[in-house]
Order: C-alpha cells, then structure tokens, then sequence
C-alpha cells in the first residue's frame, strides 16, 4: 500500500471481509511499517460484553501477532486504573508519551515496563464502536528518534478504518463468549454453527453428570440472603472448576442442581474417567471447604454427584418463540436418580455400572438398587480411589 488512504480503503472493504483479527491487524502492522512508521509493538484491546471476562485483544510484534484476555477483576486494579488505556477509553482521546522524556516515579507503572523493554515512544489511540463503545490501542517504537509527528498523524488518521474493520469481529466474539458462558461451551459451538432450529438435534454418548446441593431449601429459610448467594457460588465454583478442567460442559445450573456433560467421541473410558476425576475432586474442594468453615465457626455444606453414561440426544426443544439447548435421554434420568440414591446409601457420589464399566479398578459395587421410573434394579457403584 503506497499511502494511508489506500490502508484505510483496504480496512474497510478487504480487510473487514476477512473476519480474523490476526490477519487484519498482522496486514495493518506491516503496512504501516512499509509507510515509515517505526513500530516495535502494536496492543489493540477490545471489550467483552461479558460478566466474567473483561477484555481480549491482539498483540502484534514483527515478527508474530498473538491473542490474549484480560480476566474481569483487573479493571479493579492498579494495572487498569489510571493506565493509558483507561485514558483512551474515558476521554476519547488519543495519548502520547514519550517514554525518554518521563519521570518514571511518578508515571504508571505500564510506562516503566515499557522502558525495560527499550520502548522510546508510546502513542494510544481509542477506537470508537456503532455501539457507543469505546476500545484502546496503542504503538511503540524503540527507535532512538520515536514517532515524528508524520508518523502519528499516519496512525491516527487509520482509527476510524480500523475500527470498522475490527467491530464486526469485536461483536461476534461477544456474542460467542456470552453463549459459552450462558450455555457451555457445546451449546454455543451448535448455535454458532447454526443448528439453532426447534427439533434440530443429534445422538451422542457422553458420560452425565447430576450434582445436587443438600439441605438447601433449610438453608434458604434460615440464611441471610447475601450469606447464602455467597455460599451458590462457592458451591457451583466447586463443583464446575474441576468438570472444565477435565473437558467436561455444564449445560444447565438448575436451582441447586448441576448438569454436566463429558462427550465420549470415540472413547467412553476417557470420557468416564474424566466425569469421575471430576466429581471426586470436586468432593476435595468440598472438603478443604468445608474445614476452612469450620475454622470460622460456619456451617459446613454438603453436595452429592451421580454419573452415567449412555447415548444422549443433543439438541434444541422448546416452543415456538422459547427455546432451550439441552441433552435428553435414558442416561440423563438415570444420573438424576442415581444421585438422588446417594442420600438414601450415605454416599456422596454414586455411578452406574454404565460407568463402572469403564472404571473398574476405582469402584466398588454396593449392590443392585431400585431406580424410579426403571422396571429393574441396576447395580450401583461408590467410587473407592481417586483417578489418576
């Protein structure tokens, strides 16, 4: 690209059809670069409608470009506050800094990483949305002039281009993550996918997971609310950490209750393996929980979790204009029950001979067992080690 107005014509009608971040802001980088400007690195952040993740964005260097995220407690610390991002994104504003030129002591600390890193210069500009929000980005150089103002005037006269050619990407990944964090991670690849239609569905074996908070409806009646929405989420941390960290998908947050999902692919051992390790360490958590309350002088709380396996069926029901994405099938019902055994049994965590199967060295049979809505006792299973 000979000129800047060519960058920004490429911007908004090539660039923006290629719908990958890495390659629009990889192809600006490098333009910008064969128009003269100096740039070392190149940091341009995007928003997240999304409660638990604040921010993601691209960092481009000349020799690679590389996507991070940005948790959301960091806008509550000093990284954020008074930061030059923050500036750019309250002010609309663009910001220069020229990084030889500063008292380090009293600057954010941003500034003195920047200057071990052998930053010269630093200018951030905001990107502004359709949507009334506003996005940072920032230019270093470490050459020893820094950025003339011809080289400014370059960058900032690309913003509203790149901003066009950015949005579009900005919103779908929004979208995505308020699906994923809505729905799990398999009902938002689904829908991204399209297969969004009412009856839309398919058969998959999966390992099912049911965890059920005890003693709640006592708790509700007799707890302080803050105190009780406050032990939810701990429970639900609890139990969800681990079926994420082992592949698993919660699908459903039900009152007290927990639905996860551990698809098999190919390989049920996996995926009952994976669903068992899950649960049983769960179950740690609830114990290191548990005695951190007692220390406290706070009640303690309990949980209990049934596991099956078996073909499932994955898909949307609902009525016409209220939809729902969820797994139905035998599996489900009997997970369901065979978690509501483990009160009965004194258990905390119970699998079928389905995934007994799968499991034999950690389990331990404890006899055939009664299920409603099952014409026949099923053998039931308690879990005697921990996977590895």
């Amino acid at each position: 690209m000979q000129n800047v107005a060519q960058l920004n014509a490429w911007l908004v009608s090539d660039g923006r059809m290629l719908g990958d971040e890495t390659q629009i802001i990889s192809r600006y980088c490098h333009a910008l670069t064969e128009l003269g400007v100096p740039l070392s690195r190149v940091r341009i952040g995007q928003s997240y409608a999304n409660p638990l993740i604040s921010a993601w964005g691209m960092i481009w260097t000349p020799d690679r470009a590389r996507k991070y995220t940005v948790p959301s407690g960091v806008l509550a610390t000093s990284s954020w506050q008074g930061s030059p991002f923050q500036h750019v994104v309250d002010t609309r504003t663009c910001l220069r800094k020229r990084i030889l030129d500063l008292d380090l002591t009293v600057q954010h600390e941003v500034y003195a990483e920047l200057a071990e890193g052998g930053v010269t210069d630093f200018f951030a500009i905001p990107l502004e949305y359709g949507d009334g929000s506003v996005q940072g980005s920032s230019f270093c150089t470490d050459d020893a002039g820094g950025f003339s103002d011809a080289h400014l005037a370059a960058i900032e006269s690309t913003r509203h281009a790149l901003a066009a050619a950015l949005e579009p990407i900005a919103m779908r990944e929004s979208q995505q993550s308020l699906l994923r964090t809505y729905l799990g991670d398999g009902p938002a690849r689904e829908i991204g996918n399209r297969h969004f239609k009412r009856g839309e569905h398919r058969a998959v074996s999966a390992a099912i997971l049911f965890a059920d908070l005890r003693g709640f409806t006592a708790k509700s009646e007799t707890w302080p609310e803050t105190e009780l929405l406050a032990m939810m989420g701990d429970y639900f941390e609890m139990v969800v950490t681990p079926i994420h960290q082992q592949g698993g998908d919660v699908l459903k947050f039900m009152g007290d209750g927990v639905l996860a999902i551990f698809e098999a692919s190919d390989d049920a051992q996996i995926a009952c393996a994976a669903a068992v390790k899950a649960a049983t360490e769960s179950l740690d958590n609830l114990r290191d929980y548990n005695a951190a309350a007692g220390r406290r002088g706070e009640d303690a709380i309990e949980f209990v979790i049934g596991i099956d396996y078996g073909a499932v069926t994955f898909g949307n029901i609902g009525s016409p204009d209220r939809l729902d994405f969820t797994v139905v099938g035998p599996a489900v019902n009997i997970a369901s029950r065979v978690q509501g055994l483990c009160k009965e049994l004194g258990e905390s965590l119970l699998v079928s001979s389905n995934v007994a199967g799968h499991v034999r060295p950690l389990v331990q049979t404890i006899g055939e067992h009664q299920v409603k809505g099952l014409g026949q006792e099923i053998e039931i299973f308690r879990v005697s080690s921990q996977p590895g």
